[in-house]
């Protein structure tokens, strides 16, 4: 089921996700209509609470075929490249408007896979920027608290008037 995304700036993209304890029906319910909701967008990654739900549940898919999503639950970066890689991003919560934002190009992730067993992988390119990007959701980070003052505010500004 495709979730709507909530807008900014609604309280709940600024506040940390909680952990999750163990992966249950509902988690694998919910990453199903995350993954559903990201494919609309289209998108390469979603994070629960894009769609309003406070838990540390992540979907990311940078595959060119599609249909090769990761499923996360409490992801974390354990170790990032020195390596950077510039990359346009943007949230369907804020729509309409993006930032070229500079991520280590690799990072090895620990997280709970869907059969609830703890997982270390490492990701690289669109596949890293896009766990990174949904991990600062999860943390009540958007992407553009990686800009400047200014340009974030150039940014906010661009969105503001769209809406």
């Amino acid at each position: 089921m495709i979730r709507r995304c909530i807008p900014w700036p609604d309280a709940r993209l600024r506040r940390a996700a909680d952990p999750v304890a163990a992966i249950t029906d509902e988690c694998h319910a919910l990453w199903g209509d995350m993954i559903d909701t990201m494919e609309a967008m289209p998108g390469v990654g979603l994070a629960a609470p894009q769609i309003g739900v406070m838990e540390r549940l992540v979907v990311v898919d940078a595959s060119e075929v599609r249909g090769q999503a990761v499923r996360m639950a409490n992801p974390e970066v354990l170790h990032a490249s020195a390596q950077m890689r510039s990359h346009d991003e943007g949230s369907p919560n804020l729509p309409g408007v993006w930032a070229t934002i500079e991520r280590p190009r690799a990072v090895t992730v620990r997280f709970l896979n869907a059969e609830g067993a703890l997982e270390e992988r490492d990701f690289v390119g669109l596949w890293a920027t896009s766990v990174q990007h949904q991990i600062d959701h999860l943390n009540g980070k958007m992407y553009f608290d990686h800009l400047s003052k200014v340009r974030r505010e150039m940014l906010l500004r661009r969105a503001r008037k769209r809406n």
